[in-house]
């Protein structure tokens, strides 16, 4: 399906361009209007129900039973060959927990087939005192058939050899277009401060860095696919889709973070062509940092 089709489904955005459509709504309502398998990658980070300001803070139970309703939700979505990447944290359980893991809690509520935990590994954060300070949370990708999915480990390997002409028997021991980035991504966080606020920080609280974003896209979609987030915040999935050459759907109830987004939209750079200013990963990540 093209982009422009969604509207025949889901109405009149908020915002589009040839790239993207934003929503202003309630995710799990809109999700109702999507057509099955039509979407080959969804790419989001839910509230977390700890308090954040663009949260209604739900009894456990309950927000665990809303998690599972918008992610199957989504699971009816996704194409046959498709993606979901989820991006978890943390809550706290009363006389249970201080900070558990909350995809512990969804383990057997997700109708998706698991791949893969990616353990995200960043610099910034609380100090703590009585505890190791956090510097980690957990990426979840899932995909709809095990055996058949999206995975360009070419278009995301790291590039930063440590012995890049290693030899084995005559021939080169690691791949020439680099390594294989693992499970533990080593991405700095969107950091706030007046010394020490990252360039593309935005007024949202809790903001995905681009670069962490582009590595899931560049591994888990095709040129010109669409990219789906049904929390879209400040629309950093949205940058990091529309840089790689991606279509973006966006789904936000904070019409505040909606503008965010589409300012940040509007200024992305293209060629004369009206093409995307293109650069690999690693450049991006340079340029974010």
């Amino acid at each position: 399906m093209e982009l422009s089709d969604f509207k025949s489904f889901l109405g009149q955005p908020i915002y589009e361009d040839k790239n993207a459509l934003i929503y202003h709504g309630d995710s799990l309502e809109l999700m109702n209007f999507i057509p099955q398998e039509s979407l080959p990658l969804t790419v989001t980070s839910p509230p977390y129900n700890i308090g954040k300001e663009y949260e209604f803070v739900l009894e456990l139970d309950d927000y665990i039973e809303w998690i599972a309703k918008w992610i199957n939700q989504v699971y009816h979505c996704t194409s046959s060959q498709g993606s979901f990447w989820l991006n978890l944290g943390y809550l706290s359980i009363p006389k249970k927990a201080k900070a558990i893991p909350i995809s512990y809690l969804i383990w057997d509520k997700v109708p998706f087939y698991l791949i893969q935990e990616i353990v995200w590994n960043y610099s910034a954060g609380v100090a703590g005192k009585l505890f190791f300070s956090p510097r980690n949370e957990k990426f979840l990708w899932y995909v709809k058939d095990h055996k058949n999915y999206v995975f360009n480990l070419d278009d995301v390997r790291d590039p930063n050899v440590k012995y890049p002409n290693q030899k084995k028997n005559g021939k080169l021991k690691c791949n020439i277009k680099g390594k294989n980035p693992t499970d533990v991504w080593q991405i700095p966080k969107v950091t706030s401060g007046k010394n020490r606020s990252s360039k593309e920080r935005t007024p949202h609280p809790a903001q995905f860095p681009v670069q962490l974003v582009s590595r899931i896209i560049l591994a888990s979609s095709q040129v010109n696919d669409i990219v789906f987030d049904p929390f879209f915040g400040s629309g950093s999935t949205a940058e990091a889709a529309i840089k790689n050459g991606r279509k973006v759907i966006g789904f936000e109830i904070n019409e505040n973070y909606i503008n965010i987004a589409i300012e940040r939209i509007k200024k992305i750079c293209y060629n004369e062509s009206g093409t995307i200013k293109q650069g690999n990963l690693f450049d991006i990540i340079t340029n974010n940092s």
